[in-house]
C-alpha cells in the first residue's frame, strides 16, 4: 500500500475520496463521496465539501463554508468564512474571495465579514477577484482577471476592472446570441434560451 493510499484509507476506508499526504484536514470536516484534495491543501473542521469536488494545489477552505457536489477549485484559492458555493461551480487558479470590504490592520473586523453566494454552475476565471457581499447567480461566468464589485445576474458574461456585463453564455459555456425574438440556442447543447426583462430563462420543451 502506497503512502497516498495509507491515507485515503485512514481517512475514510470505505469511500473513493483521495486525499494527499500533504493536505491537512481537520478533524471535522465533512468531505463527500468521490471528492479528491491535492497537495498542501488545508481544509478547516467546521467545513463541508460536497461529493465529486476537485481540490486543486495550496487551496484553503475556511470554518464554515460549505461547498457543493460536483465543484472544481483550482490552484491557490482561499474561500474564506461567509463564502457559499453551490453544485458544479468552477473556480480558476489564484481567484481571490474578500470577507471584509474596507480592511485596516488595525481595525479588528472580524464581526463584520460580508457573505458571497455562487450559484449553480458558476465559472470564474483564473485571477479574477470577487469582492465580498455579492451574488453570482445561476451559471454567471466571470472572465479572467476581473474585478466584480457588485451582483452578476444569472448567465451573465462579465469582464473588466471592474467587471461589467458584455454578453450572457449558456449552462455549457458558449456565448448566446440572441435575435430579434428574444430566443438563442447554444451551439454546444442544442438548447434553446429566451431573453425577457433583461434575464435569461432555458426553455423547455
Amino acid at each position: 500500500m502506497s503512502t497516498f493510499d495509507l491515507r485515503m484509507s485512514e481517512q475514510n476506508p470505505h469511500t473513493t475520496t483521495m486525499i494527499h499526504p500533504t493536505a491537512v484536514v481537520d478533524p471535522g470536516a465533512t468531505i463527500g463521496e468521490g471528492t479528491k484534495i491535492w497537495h498542501f491543501c488545508h481544509i478547516s473542521a467546521k467545513s463541508v465539501l460536497g461529493a465529486r469536488c476537485t481540490v486543486g494545489q495550496n487551496v484553503f477552505i475556511d470554518n464554515d463554508v460549505v461547498v457543493g457536489d460536483g465543484v472544481k477549485i483550482q490552484n491557490n484559492v482561499s474561500l474564506y468564512k461567509g463564502i457559499a458555493v453551490s453544485d458544479d461551480c468552477f473556480i480558476g487558479p489564484s481567484a481571490v474571495f474578500t470577507n471584509v470590504i474596507n480592511p485596516r490592520s488595525a481595525v479588528e473586523r472580524k464581526t463584520e465579514f460580508k457573505n458571497t453566494q455562487l450559484g449553480r454552475g458558476v465559472t470564474i476565471g483564473a485571477n479574477a477577484t470577487i469582492v465580498c457581499g455579492v451574488a453570482l447567480g445561476d451559471y454567471a461566468f466571470v472572465g479572467a482577471g476581473a474585478v466584480v464589485t457588485t451582483d452578476v445576474p444569472a448567465y451573465a458574461l462579465v469582464l473588466g476592472v471592474p467587471a461589467r456585463q458584455v454578453g450572457w453564455m449558456s449552462a455549457f459555456g458558449e456565448r448566446l446570441d440572441f435575435n430579434a425574438d428574444g430566443i438563442a440556442v447554444c451551439a454546444g447543447s442544442g438548447k434553446a434560451y429566451r431573453l425577457e426583462n433583461n434575464e435569461v430563462i432555458e426553455v423547455t420543451k
